[in-house]
């Protein structure tokens, strides 16, 4: 299942400007808190990252895995890169973003499994809700971590 979308193509297709636009950033935030569904949220999140991670980990797991094992993998995956970027910074093991990412990858899982949208309100109240998602999770993580410190 090879992509025929080059990253120019992707970004744009997602961000609705060109790579490099000067209302890239703009249009990213607007359309990803804007998004209809915690999973559309993702859809529209860092395209570029989004771009590599689907290429290199989400579509060749889906070759041989489940779409929901693949995309949980995927959020794995991502947030272990970021606890290595953060590990080397501070020079020191970190193991927080993989649980955090972890936990995202089943609230997007769970919501496309039991439809949940909420395209029919607002802009504020889907920003509102996309924002609490990452919060609750981040919150619930940082509560797990501190218990299990």
């Amino acid at each position: 299942m090879k992509s025929t979308l080059s990253l120019a193509q992707y970004v744009k297709k997602r961000n609705g400007v060109p790579l490099g636009a000067s209302d890239s950033m703009k249009n990213m935030l607007s359309r990803s808190f804007g998004a209809s569904s915690f999973p559309a949220f993702w859809n529209h999140w860092n395209p570029i990252w989004g771009y590599y991670l689907s290429r290199n980990v989400l579509r060749p797991l889906a070759n041989f895995l489940p779409i929901y094992l693949a995309t949980f993998t995927t959020f794995l995956f991502s947030g272990a890169l970021h606890d290595i970027a953060v590990s080397i910074v501070k020079w020191k093991i970190i193991l927080f973003f993989t649980p955090w990412f972890g936990l995202m990858g089943l609230i997007v899982i769970f919501s496309k499994w039991a439809g949940i949208s909420y395209g029919q309100v607002s802009w504020p109240v889907r920003a509102l809700t996309n924002a609490s998602f990452i919060f609750v999770s981040l919150g619930v993580t940082y509560f797990l971590e501190t218990l299990y410190a």
